[in-house]
């Protein structure tokens, strides 16, 4: 079959005579030929032009996938002899992934089994689908490209009405509730107080409460004790220690260049204490996101705006190059720039458009390298600014920065010429530079730029007789934070649904880094863009925004799975159950994932956090503030201070998940391994701070010590099955340690009670 297939094929290639419709119809089985035409005819045609040829050779080609003719969908290899075995058909029964018509319904039956009809019968076309094929062109972005969901400017949003608006304390509310009455699902209640401070404060601050705190708020008869409470942990210095290392995630930030050498960027830690100050003061976002773009030309005698900028310069580069190196290299870093600045301002994965066009969002090869040419002379550089909050006398402090017409930083090819960039940036095909096209000029996304509006609108013009910069980071960084024409309307989507992650556990998008095609759609669309919208209105202040979030009753709702209106005990607390899941299963059918906000989802600490609920617990934690960092595992500062060498990640950290600082990370993973949990029962730094834990207890009394360890640590006092429990464990303790003939058993085994409580779920999870 497959001998008369190429005969039929090498005949119908001599045969120029031929009309178009006979060379696209297979000619090894005239009769299976000329049902598949009829079929192709009759419905396929259609089923393809409606579903598919938009994106498969219409107005793109993505996934390497043409329909546009039978020889273009030969050549794709997506189709063979047999449906069956055809890779398109595996994809159109969603057999194979990703499922096709992509983020669309599955086709109907019918039109599913016409399809592999007409795949049997040979895949025949009686003419091409389109005039020509636009697997070379240009992606085209239109008007319809621009009515995603993720890409429409904000409109008016009124929080819906609902039946149990009792239930309600915010606007929030009432967006939740609304979706969670269409699917009859009841919310559980508050939770207590002692679960809600320590929810609070690992949330703003990263950090436990301590007894004084909890007894104070459960015993405030202010009925604004919650908003408060808030408002004094916001303004509180370890709110920026917090959330700076977030966003320190999402900006791959490290102090070294990466690769097999790995140099030192000593004074790269600015842009942390940058990132510290700027969450500490409320910085409103968009100056916080223009700042990072181009903070030395918005603000040049401004010492934040210059530690900003480090943004740019976070990324890997390599410092052992060779002169055909130097350009690729060049290009690798420009690619990182533009790359990250999409995920983290956009969510947008804009770095795979830079050997092709966007295969999911319509975002051109040539928009890629108008981002690119937007970086085109920005490098690192080293530059001495006076920090007066951070040195007496107003000192000189060398900052890493990332500006233009700076002396560059050191770089081992220097040597060779390495000229650190290039005046000019040219498209690429393939990405290969190599293959330069033409010189492109600085540009936007035509995604998130109206047709109709002149780009001139958003350039930032500089001061008179200025000539170090070029401005064209400027004038990307108020594209960036129009909300109005430009990209602002995403920028505020994309800050709010990351706070809404960390405070929820999930985020609205549950796609952080990703608000394109290919990403989560919300959960609920309109009170996404009910946030993104106030957080404009009132300033983009994100301080407003965090209150917002944690004084609705969807926040303070308990973690039980069952209905706590009525079993609700009598300290509130309701930590996970598994055996609790059956009391309630309708509710558990209805939203396993809880992504209707039914319940509160108890939530793993990060790294920095157990690490520095460890030393806030033994007493041990250092509070000083900002400054160069250290490898020390043993250092007794907040985590947020660990200096960041990509090639020697402190230990400790990576077994709960620290990021590799490679790239943007929009939300890290929660693994569970053997090793967690031989780091709290092994570890010198576990033993120590146990020791110190232990030293802060009472000693009159084995049942004093027990109570004051839960409070230290859990904010709370023991039940009496841990109270018995701990008792016994103590006597048992105490006597194998004088067993083994030490002088201080009974401290021992109090240490021993202290490493096994950090060693407990509840240390590290939050309800």
């Amino acid at each position: 079959m497959r001998c008369i297939g190429l005969l039929a094929l090498l005949i119908a290639m001599i045969r120029p005579t031929l009309s178009d419709e006979q060379k696209s119809v297979p000619a090894d089985h005239p009769e299976r030929a000329k049902k598949g035409l009829i079929l192709f005819r009759s419905s396929v045609r259609a089923t393809l032009t409606t579903n598919c040829l938009e994106c498969h050779g219409g107005k793109s080609v993505k996934g390497e996938l043409d329909l546009t003719s039978r020889e273009s969908l030969m050549s794709s290899g997506f189709v063979t002899d047999s449906a069956d075995v055809s890779h398109l058909f595996q994809l159109i029964t969603h057999a194979a992934e990703p499922h096709m018509p992509f983020k669309l319904p599955k086709l109907a039956d019918e039109q599913i089994e016409g399809i592999r009809t007409w795949i049997n019968s040979g895949s025949p076309y009686d003419a091409a689908l389109v005039e020509t094929s636009t697997t070379a062109a240009e992606m085209q972005v239109t008007d319809s490209d621009r009515e995603f969901w993720s890409f429409r400017a904000l409109q008016p949003v009124s929080p819906p009405a609902v039946q149990d608006s009792v239930w309600c304390r915010t606007p929030i509310d009432q967006f939740v509730r609304a979706r969670q009455e269409a699917q009859n699902l009841t919310p559980n209640t508050t939770a207590s107080r002692q679960v809600l401070i320590r929810r609070a404060c690992f949330d703003l601050l990263g950090l436990p409460p301590t007894p004084e705190e909890v007894d104070a708020f459960v015993n405030d008869p202010d009925p604004d004790a919650w908003p408060k409470l808030i408002d004094r942990l916001l303004e509180s210095q370890h709110y920026g220690e917090r959330w700076a290392r977030h966003w320190m995630d999402v900006a791959r930030f490290a102090e070294s260049h990466g690769y097999e050498q790995d140099y030192d960027r000593p004074n790269a830690y600015h842009y942390r204490d940058f990132l510290i100050r700027a969450w500490n003061a409320d910085l409103p976002y968009d100056k916080f996101v223009q700042w990072q773009l181009a903070g030395d030309e918005l603000a040049p005698d401004e010492p934040l705006a210059m530690m900003a900028t480090g943004f740019l310069g976070a990324g890997v580069f390599p410092t052992q190059l060779t002169e055909a190196e130097f350009e690729s290299a060049r290009y690798d870093e420009l690619d990182d720039m533009v790359m990250t600045t999409g995920v983290s301002f956009l969510g947008l994965s804009v770095g795979c458009a830079r050997c092709h066009d966007h295969k999911f969002d319509p975002i051109p090869s040539r928009d890629y390298y108008r981002l690119a040419a937007t970086f085109s002379t920005a490098i690192r550089a080293e530059v001495d600014l006076e920090l007066t909050e951070q040195n007496s006398g107003g000192q000189l402090v060398k900052v890493m920065v990332t500006s233009e017409g700076l002396p560059h930083l050191k770089h081992n090819a220097d040597d060779r010429g390495f000229p650190h960039f290039y005046p000019e940036t040219h498209l690429l095909k393939r990405g290969d530079v190599h293959q330069k096209q033409e010189v492109v000029t600085a540009g936007f996304l035509q995604a998130l730029t109206p047709g109709n509006v002149d780009p001139g609108h958003w350039k930032v013009m500089p001061p008179e007789n200025w000539t170090r910069t070029s401005f064209r980071r400027a004038t990307l960084a108020n594209w960036m934070t129009d909300p109005e024409h430009g990209a602002g309307s995403l920028a505020a989507r994309v800050i709010v649904n990351r706070l809404w992650q960390h405070h929820f556990g999930r985020g609205l998008v549950a796609t952080p880094n990703d608000f394109g095609a290919s990403g989560e759609r919300p959960s609920h669309p309109e009170l996404l863009d009910w946030l993104a919208s106030d957080l404009i209105e009132h300033g983009w202040t994100l301080k407003r925004v965090h209150k917002l979030m944690m004084t609705s009753q969807a926040y303070m709702q308990s973690g039980a799975y069952y209905d706590d209106r009525e079993l609700l005990g009598a300290d509130g607390a309701n930590l996970h159950d598994e055996q609790s899941a059956a009391r309630d299963p309708a509710r558990v059918a209805i939203d396993r994932e809880n992504i209707l906000l039914w319940r509160r989802t108890p939530h793993r600490l990060e790294a920095e956090a157990i690490r520095d609920a460890m030393l806030a617990v033994s007493g041990k934690l250092d509070v000083t503030q900002f400054g160069p960092g250290t490898l020390d595992q043993n250092m007794t500062r907040r985590s947020v201070y660990f200096f960041i060498k990509r090639s020697q990640l402190i230990p400790m950290m990576m077994l709960f998940d620290w990021p590799e600082h490679l790239v943007s990370i929009g939300q890290r993973p929660v693994t569970t391994i053997a090793p967690q949990a031989l780091m709290f029962m092994n570890s010198p730094q576990g033993r120590d701070y146990s020791a110190a834990f232990a030293g802060r207890l009472p000693r009159e009394s084995s049942e004093a010590a027990i109570h004051a360890a839960w409070r230290l640590a859990f904010g709370r006092q023991p039940s009496e099955a841990e109270l018995q429990a701990g008792l016994q464990f103590l006597t048992m303790q105490q006597d194998a340690h004088t067993l083994a003939g030490r002088a201080d058993a009974n401290r021992q085994a109090i240490v021993d009670l202290c490493q096994t409580v950090f060693s407990m779920n509840e240390f590290v999870y939050v309800e």
